[in-house]
């Protein structure tokens, strides 16, 4: 790509950014986790639209830093090759001047990026890097920059988020601000909270856009797949029956293909940041292999696809929405996410850090039935008992008290005020 063109691109681009950087913007929880100052390249991952480059955008605004930028998911950088960075390196020089922040968005779309990135690391650019592909670290950032980049997860719009967005008080505990969080959690469990979503008229279209986006370009194309159909297919059946367990064997009968192909293609389909596992808490490693259940990254991929048959079950979204809640919260602290199942009781979520259990929640989304509720408590109590754990927590929709049994206390709280920190 000659460097005329390529600085016509960046200019064209560089205006975007500072039309963009004007707006309005909802602060993430997640700028947080950035560092202007580190020498490691800041990299923050997630599904496609659930607002990467916006959130790195307000971070740079907030402390009123002006970063070269450049922009891979653009029609004119699709043949874009490695052979062209030093030309991009020249662009940006040539616009920016002697810049000392580089925004890259959508950096895995290049071959070898990883070892232009560590060239400019050792110039001590601070690098700021995002991308839709968890090979972005668990692959070759992971391998060749060994450790020197700071990892950064990113979901669509949590509650907290959705509310600010929706200038929903989150703080008043009159009847009227509490029936209007309830109000906004019930079309958060529809709606879901990809940002640009919220104000789409034509929801469907939208999402089964992006993905057809993620299939194709972020699985088929990375992945060089030919079934394009039986892997999108899979991913419809699998978001229809999210909570539950995936069984490689039984998708394999299902579709037509091997085990194997089905356990790739279930791997490709995490590794967009579309579905989640979570595996079955066990101190025995081979158990935590063998057990996995599904959860989808965010409540549209249920509601807004064609031919979806999920709309109703809101138990099943609620506790779709804590697993995510939950994935925000602690894998920032390096703590990971489990279910724990026995014979004749389940606790839906076990939180382990170092080795140690250091929390448990329950959700359920109505216990007026006395026979749910009974089951709900029976299963924390008797996780709590074999794990060793006093932090136990239910979440419903609407209840809010303590219960003392068993010499144990059970926060029982309502989702629309756990899922505000």
């Amino acid at each position: 790509m000659n460097i005329q063109d390529l600085v016509k691109v960046l200019s064209d681009q560089k205006e975007e950014f500072q039309r963009f950087s004007k707006r309005n913007l909802c602060t993430r929880m997640e700028e947080s986790q950035l560092s202007l100052d580190s020498r490691l390249a800041q990299v923050v991952i997630g599904v496609r639209r659930s607002g990467k480059s916006t959130l790195c955008l307000k971070y740079f605004a907030g402390r009123k830093i002006a970063p070269a930028y450049v922009n891979f998911d653009d029609d004119r950088l699709a043949s874009f090759k490695t052979a062209d960075l030093d030309t991009l390196l020249e662009a940006l020089y040539r616009l920016y001047g002697d810049f000392h922040y580089l925004f890259m968005d959508e950096i895995q779309n290049v071959k070898q990026w990883h070892l232009f990135v560590n060239r400019l690391l050792r110039q001590e650019i601070h690098i700021f890097l995002t991308g839709s592909n968890s090979k972005l670290l668990s692959g070759e950032l992971a391998t060749h920059l060994t450790g020197r980049h700071n990892k950064v997860e990113l979901y669509p719009f949590s509650f907290s988020e959705y509310c600010a967005f929706r200038n929903v008080d989150t703080t008043s505990l009159s009847v009227k601000g509490q029936a209007l969080r309830k109000a906004a959690l019930t079309d958060y469990l529809t709606q879901g909270g990809f940002p640009e979503l919220l104000n789409e008229k034509n929801r469907r279209s939208y999402i089964m856009a992006l993905l057809d986006n993620i299939i194709r370009n972020d699985i088929a194309k990375r992945f060089k797949l030919r079934h394009v159909d039986v892997l999108y297919r899979m991913a419809a059946y699998l978001m229809d029956n999210f909570c539950q367990e995936f069984k490689a064997d039984e998708i394999g009968k299902l579709f037509g293909i091997t085990d194997h192909t089905a356990e790739n293609y279930f791997h490709y389909l995490q590794e967009a940041f579309l579905l989640f596992s979570v595996r079955k808490f066990s101190f025995k490693s081979k158990s935590r292999i063998r057990n996995e259940k599904v959860y989808v990254v965010d409540p549209a991929f249920i509601s807004e696809r064609n031919d979806t048959f999920q709309t109703e079950n809101l138990g099943w979204r609620l506790e779709n929405i804590v697993y995510i809640e939950l994935l925000r919260r602690h894998r920032p602290n390096y703590a990971d996410v489990f279910y724990f199942r026995e014979k004749d009781y389940e606790c839906d979520f076990v939180v382990a850090q170092a080795g140690r259990v250091i929390e448990l929640v329950q959700v359920s989304y109505d216990i007026s039935s006395p026979k749910t509720r009974r089951r709900e408590l029976n299963g924390l109590l008797k996780a709590a008992n074999k794990l060793h754990c006093n932090n136990l927590t239910l979440v419903t929709l609407d209840n809010q008290e303590e219960v003392e049994q068993d010499g144990f206390t059970i926060r029982i709280v309502s989702a629309a005020n756990w899922l505000i920190p």
